[in-house]
């Protein structure tokens, strides 16, 4: 095998973008749109620094950037078609048994507040309360590589409410108030329902702390690694009555001998090793499945703890659930590759469907530079994927 071969430099990579583009081209039934949006995928993955309608019209040959406008504004075409295409596209490239589901919410700053559900809001991105959008995204992580999946808009309650607001950025009147976990219930089981293989769902804990989101998952027998904050209200049944506990005060009672140390995966300075402890949780009503309280603790700095609720299959094994949080980082290397080096974050227009039309097209700029990766890592291994399955996504 030579260098080209195992770095990358020898794939064909404008034959699989072209391969895209026709694929996608299935959901724009005229032939401008479907030229624009070839022009759009090239715009985010070029090299230039702003992907603006007029920059990336600029880069296409254009004079003006009436087609890019067009094709996130005016034009008639339907995004979560294009989603599912690109999530199709994603799991044939990605797809893994032991692969996983994460949700998060990014945030999208702006200055004005015309542009749909923009709010002062706390933004992860900035680590404070910002003018700003958020989005709920949900990425997929195998061994082969991870991609964002799919995408909906927060829209506050302000906006919600607000019949004139709702008009001007033509918000669908389907569309209304929803928290973010409701969101993710929703992308999450978008996803299970097409047949996207999955071993767990992993979240932070503004998700782990919500029980209509765990009880989803467990209704569905889809085992979840759910981060949850120290002072989560637990309640359990004793003979004695109802015993009320926090996951701070369970850890203060485990004995030395309860923790052993286990990888979280690899960063950028090598293995992430961390010492981990489980507590089981309340009544197992079903054999076939367990609960627990799964605890992270840094090993430089002893008093650093991050708590986990867990629903696992009976007999899964500590570095399993240790291994499967610490998948949750894949995610943020998803964000910070669709913004720093796609355009995630620089979407001009104003309206719901142009908002998700923007997103939608750079996830499948971004799912087909993890099919690249992907591809890499098949060759590099020397042998195809024989355990990755062929699931039917639905349309």
């Amino acid at each position: 095998m030579s260098v080209a071969s195992w770095s990358g430099s020898v794939l064909a990579w404008q034959r699989e973008l072209d391969a895209l583009k026709e694929r996608l081209g299935s959901v724009f039934r005229r032939r401008e749109l479907r030229v624009s949006s070839g022009a759009f995928l090239d715009g985010v993955l070029s090299g230039v620094e702003r992907k603006t309608g007029w920059l990336m019209a600029e880069q296409a040959g254009l004079e003006r950037p009436y087609r890019m406008q067009s094709l996130l504004g005016r034009s008639h075409w339907d995004a979560d078609a294009l989603r599912d295409v690109v999530r199709a596209y994603a799991v044939e490239a990605l797809g893994d048994v032991d692969g996983v589901l994460v949700v998060d919410e990014t945030g999208f700053l702006k200055k004005g507040e015309h542009s749909v559900g923009v709010a002062r809001q706390y933004s992860g991105t900035a680590g404070r309360i910002e003018n700003c959008q958020v989005g709920v995204f949900l990425a997929y992580a195998s061994r082969y590589g991870q991609t964002l999946i799919d995408r909906r808009l927060y829209l506050p309650k302000a906006w919600a409410d607000d019949e004139a607001r709702r008009t001007s950025a033509q918000i669908p009147q389907e569309q209304r108030f929803a928290t973010k976990p409701e969101i993710a219930c929703d992308l999450i089981a978008a996803a299970l329902d097409g047949g996207v293989p999955c071993a767990w769902v992993l979240a932070d804990a503004l998700y782990g702390s919500d029980s209509r989101l765990r009880r989803m998952l467990e209704e569905r027998g889809q085992p979840y690694v759910l981060a949850v904050r120290s002072n989560h209200c637990l309640r359990f049944a004793r003979d004695q009555g109802i015993e009320q506990t926090e996951p701070e005060t369970m850890v203060a009672e485990l004995n030395p001998e309860a923790w052993s140390s286990h990888a979280a995966g690899e960063g950028a300075k090598g293995l992430r090793l961390y010492d981990w402890a489980r507590i089981p949780l309340g009544y197992r009503a079903d054999a076939q499945w367990e609960r627990w309280l799964l605890i992270r603790r840094s090993r430089r700095e002893p008093d650093a703890l991050a708590y986990y609720f867990v629903f696992a299959p009976a007999g899964a094994e500590l570095c399993e659930l240790a291994g499967a949080a610490g998948l949750r980082w894949t995610v943020e290397e998803c964000f910070q590759r669709a913004k720093d080096d796609l355009g995630l974050d620089h979407c001009e227009a104003r309206s719901w469907h142009a908002w998700h039309r923007h997103m939608t097209l750079v996830m499948a700029a971004a799912a087909f530079l993890a099919k690249l990766g992907s591809d890499l890592r098949r060759s590099a291994g020397g042998k195809p994927n024989e355990t990755s399955p062929n699931p039917p996504i639905a349309a």
